[in-house]
């Protein structure tokens, strides 16, 4: 990957003038270089990472992993459908998998009935939707490379015998 583009993934509040030192590059092409990626759209988002269980008014929030089997189109492949599940305003990420299903899609939602309803009314009756697989997200450890709340390590006791 690009100096530039790995800097930015690791810290995107990083200045032109910071990511020039680092990359040793003058500060007029780094500047360049960033508006002609956001211009091509290989930079599509600056995202902040945010550890929820840390935020005092998080409220009500669930996310699920959903695994969806569905029958490809003749012309089209995986790409109408997956178009279609992630027009949905819950789905956060959706991609194409290997394996025993074709789609994994992150969903949101308010609580775990407004998930179940999701995949049960507009998810499953979809056209071309075998089957679904629905995991909840319990905790999250680590996020985007990012681990969002180190854990104390146990202190051991000794043994004697």
């Amino acid at each position: 990957m690009d100096e530039i583009l790995e800097v930015l993934s690791n810290d995107a509040r990083l200045s032109v003038d910071e990511i020039a030192k680092l990359t040793g590059k003058s500060a007029s092409v780094v500047n360049k270089e960033i508006k002609g990626y956001e211009k091509n759209g290989v930079i599509v988002k600056y995202k902040t990472v945010i550890d929820r269980s840390l935020v005092k008014d998080n409220g009500s929030f669930v996310m699920a992993l959903i695994e969806v089997g569905v029958t490809p189109q003749k012309d089209v492949g995986f790409d109408y459908i997956a178009e279609r599940i992630y027009s949905f305003p819950e789905v956060k990420s959706c991609y194409l998998l290997s394996g025993g299903y074709d789609l994994l899609v992150m969903v949101e939602g308010e609580n775990i009935q407004t998930i179940a309803d999701f995949v049960a009314s507009k998810l499953s009756p979809l056209p071309h939707v075998r089957s679904t697989a629905t995991h909840f997200l319990l905790k999250k450890y680590k996020e985007d490379g990012v681990v969002l709340k180190k854990g104390k390590k146990p202190k051991r006791l000794n043994i004697t015998y």
